[in-house]
């Protein structure tokens, strides 16, 4: 089985090339596809300069490229460097492997000229639609190269192409019979249309005045995956014309990388004792305050569980009803670990991580952290006690991040959206609020996302408050819901059994 998987971005450790959820899932599939002997390669950006990293001016949140870690970059070897045309003009480009087991990945950087080594800078950080098509045209055509000169596309029994961006390659192969495109989100970013004169300039095809991406690719494609079950619904009313190619696998994580090493060991041997959780979690969080006192030094989170919310700061996933939440209950026994950071150009996101920075300063129960990463992504979730999961139903393709505090013993609140509704177990391994909406509703635009906010903010306050109670007067409960978060939650998201599912479940045409 060769499986090639081509991404607009990709979470490897200690790196800085990638902006989120996407990123880290496609990480989390290339050490389970290594650790299972899979010849798996995928194909991204070599981003030089990261994506966002947070610092403040008083209130006044300064956003900047990242520093890409020296120790991971020790890690790439640099291969041939071969040429792509872009603009009709010549860009040299270098691939930069990293590998783990049978499983590699190979970045592609543009290093000259000048304008197309800036396609390489930075992820989703572009200055005009005209550079943003330039940079997947880039990723595209080394992509092809790629595939055509170094692995050869005779040997390839798979290509997943991760979102809309990758689908430029199919003007480039005829890959029909092998490619899927797996579609992770059905907000509107995921789905980007271009100019029809882009595309003709750069592939030759003219295709239309204005090209959707995601409807080019299920147009020429046989089969789509979406990555929970909800979202087959959800992204077959998005696209109804082409429902019938839908198939739901639902996103796992990779457990070495996420777990608690004893936990995961315990849980591999079958020994679920409240002793081995316990003392998990006793260290974990002592490693996690440690962090915390690094970053705000009045801070007495003695006796009072952590309640975390983490996500990327965009309006979909509400960050406003935790910082709602703490606002109306500043005296609160408990303490709030917020992070999270905004597309620089997104001014709702601007305006919630403004919003978190102002809750640090005023309370010394809240923390916000910068410097959000996959290495300080496992602190914090190791060490929490509560995870806060808020998405608007119908937004979230599935989400990991409740997975991994769930395998942890950490139990999770959360919305009725994504995968949740096949992971947590409402009352047994975590809390669920909120409808189970399957129409797309727009957010933006729809006077009843606003009424929907207000009821399910109630419910999930109610909750939240009711949870804490109980970790002070009947910390039993919240044990047992902890031991059965980590007993029945790591089968279900095993990237191991979601790889079966992608490559030898009959999905694929071997």
């Amino acid at each position: 089985m060769v499986v090639v998987s081509i991404t607009p971005e990709l979470a490897l450790d200690k790196s800085h090339i990638y902006a989120g959820g996407l990123g880290v899932l496609e990480g989390d599939k290339l050490y389970g596809a290594g650790d299972m002997g899979i010849d798996y390669t995928v194909l991204s950006l070599h981003y030089r300069h990261g994506y966002v990293s947070v610092s403040f001016q008083g209130i006044q949140p300064l956003l900047a490229p990242e520093r890409q870690n020296r120790e991971f970059l020790e890690k790439l070897t640099p291969e041939e460097e071969f040429v792509v045309t872009l603009r009709n003009t010549e860009v040299i480009v270098r691939p930069w492997v990293y590998k783990y087991k049978t499983a590699k990945a190979v970045l592609f950087e543009a290093v000259c000229p000048q304008w197309a080594r800036k396609l390489t800078d930075r992820v989703y950080l572009e200055d005009s639609a005209e550079e943003s098509f330039l940079k997947y045209a880039l990723l595209a055509k080394a992509s092809s190269y790629y595939i055509r000169n170094v692995i050869s596309l005779d040997k390839i029994n798979v290509i997943d192409l991760e979102e809309s961006y990758t689908a430029l390659i199919l003007s480039m192969l005829d890959v029909s019979d092998k490619a899927r495109i797996i579609i992770h989100t059905p907000g509107p970013w995921g789905h980007p249309g271009f100019p029809g004169e882009y595309i003709a300039r750069e592939f030759g095809l003219f295709l239309g005045d204005n090209v959707n991406l995601s409807e080019y690719a299920l147009s020429r494609l046989k089969s789509a995956i979406v990555v929970s079950r909800k979202q087959e619904e959800i992204i077959g009313r998005i696209f109804p014309a082409y429902a019938g190619k839908f198939k739901g696998i639902t996103n796992g994580i990779y457990l070495p990388r996420w777990m608690h090493p004893e936990l995961y060991m315990a849980w591999k041997q079958g020994l679920f004792q409240k002793e081995i959780l316990v003392k998990a979690r006793a260290e974990s969080r002592e490693k996690l305050l440690s962090l915390v006192k690094a970053v705000k030094n009045n801070v007495n989170a003695e006796g009072k569980p952590i309640i975390v919310w983490t996500r990327r700061l965009a309006r979909y996933k509400r960050p406003y009803f935790i910082a709602r939440f703490i606002e109306e209950n500043p005296d609160i026994n408990a303490f709030f670990i917020i992070a999270g950071k905004p597309h620089p150009r997104d001014q709702d996101g601007i305006e919630y991580l403004r919003k978190f920075r102002e809750l640090d300063l005023k309370l010394a129960n809240v923390v916000y952290l910068p410097e959000y990463d996959v290495e300080t992504a496992r602190l914090i979730i190791q060490g929490s006690d509560l995870w806060l999961f808020t998405p608007f139903s119908g937004w979230e393709a599935c989400g990991t991040s409740f997975m991994k505090a769930q395998v942890n013993g950490v139990p999770v609140l959360s919305s009725r959206d994504g995968g949740v509704l096949e992971v947590v177990e409402d009352g047994v391994t975590g809390w669920l609020f909120g409808q189970d909406l399957r129409d797309f509703i727009n957010i933006y635009t729809d006077p009843r996302a606003r009424e929907i906010d207000e009821k399910e903010y109630a419910e999930f306050r109610s909750k939240l408050l009711w949870i804490i109670d109980m970790y002070h007067k009947d910390p039993e409960k919240y044990l047992e819901i902890s031991m059965n978060a980590w007993k029945r939650t790591p089968e279900k998201v095993d990237m191991t059994g979601v790889l079966k599912k992608y490559y030898f479940s009959g999905t694929t045409s071997q």
